[in-house]
């Protein structure tokens, strides 16, 4: 079995100690392709050379919600010419729950990017947390727009616009907890087609590495667990979504 991770930070400096283990442990399972976003422009700068030391990490750059103040506006000179060797735009989006920034200067970053991606033919990678129905009025204003939002926790009817718009869901660890019945109703109900795996490594680890860095050789937990909530295969699950992320991706 093969298995695309569609979101994780291989960047992050907690992987600096031990990331050849890591992409080991996560090819001993079948999993040689990982999308890597970058969140801010030193993730960009890093996340560029390991791409070109890594061919199975596929990069795409952006500038994240959290990190608002520490972007410039000089970055988006930055990020375009970044974007000539990605596969998406992103990370980037916005967030009204973790985040301190205010909405107005989100929507300013949030906004230049979905211009980048338009301008580029490039799909986006979204961050949404309490602020879908902002994201979803922001998409609709970039009609032909594909993209995903990862680690999905808005609604069914919002998943449905989401859908409707050409996006894709991700879902990642949080599905795994036993008491995300939300989620699980989720999964149960929206069209396989739309659906996306990540672990969004080294964070979001599934509900029996609690407490452990999370990591892509982890993303098996999450087809396992997608699989039982369908009653299929999770080589089926494997396959369907790893057809959906080389689509979206162009991979």
């Amino acid at each position: 079995m093969e298995l695309i991770d569609s979101h994780c930070h291989l960047d992050d400096e907690r992987f600096d100690p031990d990331r050849s283990d890591v992409l080991r442990r996560a090819a001993d399972i079948g999993i040689n392709t990982f999308i890597v976003p970058a969140v801010h422009a030193d993730s960009c700068h890093k996340l560029f050379t390991l791409s070109q030391q890594h061919d199975e990490m596929y990069p795409a750059y952006g500038f994240h919600p959290w990190f608002c103040d520490n972007h410039h506006d000089n970055d988006f000179d930055l990020l375009a010419e970044y974007l000539h060797s990605a596969i998406a735009v992103g990370e980037c989006g916005l967030d009204f729950g973790l985040c301190k920034t205010d909405a107005g200067t989100q929507l300013s970053w949030l906004r230049p990017q979905l211009q980048l991606a338009r301008d580029f033919n490039l799909p986006v990678i979204l961050h949404s947390l309490k602020a879908t129905d902002m994201l979803i009025g922001e998409i609709k204003k970039w009609p032909g727009l594909q993209g995903v939002v990862h680690s999905y926790s808005g609604s069914l009817q919002q998943a449905q616009q989401l859908i409707d718009l050409g996006f894709y869901l991700g879902f990642g660890g949080a599905i795994t907890r036993p008491q995300a019945n939300k989620s699980h109703d989720l999964i149960k109900q929206l069209p396989l087609a739309n659906i996306l795996i990540e672990t969004d490594a080294p964070d979001q680890a599934p509900y029996t590495q609690r407490g452990k860095r999370n990591e892509p050789a982890f993303l098996i937990e999450i087809a396992e667990h997608v699989a039982r909530l369908r009653d299929m295969h999770t080589n089926e699950i494997a396959d369907i979504c790893n057809a959906n992320a080389k689509e979206l991706f162009n991979l």
